[in-house]
């Protein structure tokens, strides 16, 4: 099924096609186009079709000024790739569901790389035949670089056509680091053909190295850059949606459930201020829900779980972090303080299995919960220490500190 959408990036109407499969959607997936190209390259198409029909929505649209999309081509630049990108996601947020999966092609691989800190429900990244940077792209109008610096701008040819290149461009794609591969905190999946003469194969060696696992490797053996034989899409596509599987799991778990055990676990049935905990698979898999949310609890599977979701203990320590963040950002708006950004960093040394396996025989110990707190903004000096005495009086860090009791009831008969 194909859906011809707009949505607004800027100041810019931008044009996209979004393909999904007659069934059930399993993930959505934004795929970001090669440099000067537009969302109808055979390689967005084809690679996106085949996606489809494994059950894959993909968003694919024309960058600022290319294709059907509003804007001046001259006056785009990476920078504005990125927040075309941004706006893509937030459209399919707010009209489907979140992406979950970024997929880029050439320099559209060097900005999902960008734009992936900025998608936080994307759980897999994949790069085919990008470079390592944006600068990279330079290369490919390398005799009229001097141009461009003194004139400051030039007409350059592309794949046979004009483009103007202005001075803007070439300062824009200087900003860009590579910092933020390191710090990707998703899966990504690397494909680069070794004959690729527009980007060498060597760029993928540096992505590579350059993240954290997981992270994969693939060869497009005698591809070209724009994939322009069909198998080679298709085989792309076909590794695309095997790897990735593995990495939604949790969200195809959590979705499924959701929709088939909506009767049994309507928000309606769990009255509000209660929390309702059910055993899912009978081990360590748990449903956990309220009046109005729905989730999973779990165990890591180095203990015998299935990891579908947070621990007890993270869920304690989440529950204090976020009451916590809550609880300084009132403050600093009701104080007018200048704070922009508040984070929380908790730890805790128990072991949820350990201490389970030894609940009969052996009383608890002193524990302590570690919080970190961080902000981004400025405070007059006296207000540091006031700021973080509040941190103690959100209401989760009072509970926990009241000696609560825990009065519990065998609802089962003798």
């Amino acid at each position: 099924m194909r859906k011809k959408v707009e949505f607004i990036s800027g100041e810019h109407n931008l044009s996209g096609l979004l393909e999904s499969p007659e069934s059930e959607v399993k993930f959505y997936a934004l795929f970001a186009h090669c440099f000067t190209c537009g969302k109808d390259i055979a390689a967005a198409s084809r690679i996106s079709r085949a996606l489809v029909q494994k059950g894959i929505a993909v968003l694919r649209f024309d960058f600022t000024g290319l294709g059907n999309s509003d804007g001046d081509f001259a006056n785009s630049n990476f920078s504005s790739n990125i927040q075309d990108l941004i706006a893509a996601a937030d459209f399919l947020r707010t009209e489907y569901q979140a992406p979950r999966l970024l997929i880029g092609h050439s320099l559209g691989g060097a900005a999902v790389l960008g734009v992936a800190q900025y998608v936080e429900e994307a759980t897999a990244v994949v790069t085919i035949g990008a470079p390592l940077d944006a600068a990279h792209v330079a290369k490919n109008f390398a005799l009229q670089l001097d141009d461009i610096e003194k004139n400051g701008k030039a007409e350059v040819n592309l794949a046979g056509r004009v483009f103007t290149i202005e001075k803007q461009f070439l300062d824009d794609i200087k900003r860009y680091d590579t910092r933020h591969i390191g710090q990707l905190k998703k899966a990504l999946l690397v494909m680069h053909s070794p004959i690729d003469s527009t980007v060498n194969i060597s760029e993928a060696e540096k992505i590579y190295q350059a993240a954290l696992h997981p992270k994969s490797f693939v060869s497009l053996d005698d591809t070209d850059h724009l994939l322009t034989n069909k198998r080679d899409a298709e085989y792309a596509a076909d590794v695309i949606a095997a790897w990735a599987g593995r990495y939604m799991t949790y969200a195809d778990n959590t979705h499924h459930i959701a929709e088939t055990a909506s009767s049994k676990y309507d928000k309606n049935e769990v009255a509000k201020g209660y929390v309702m905990v059910e055993e899912k698979n009978h081990k360590f898999t748990q449903h956990v829900s309220t009046n109005s949310h729905y989730w999973l609890a779990d165990e890591p599977e180095s203990v015998g779980g299935n990891n579908m979701g947070p621990d007890p203990y993270e869920h304690l320590l989440a529950g204090l972090g976020a009451c916590t963040a809550m609880t300084l950002r009132m403050y600093a708006e009701r104080k007018n303080l200048a704070i922009t950004h508040i984070k929380v960093e908790l730890t805790h040394s128990r072991d949820y299995q350990q201490d389970c396996q030894k609940c009969e025989s052996e009383s608890q110990g002193i524990e302590a919960i570690v919080r970190k707190i961080s902000f981004v903004g400025e405070l007059e000096a006296a207000q540091y220490a006031r700021f973080l005495a509040i941190a103690d009086k959100c209401p989760v860090h009072k509970t926990l500190h009241n000696n609560v009791k825990v009065v519990s009831t065998l609802l089962n008969q003798a």
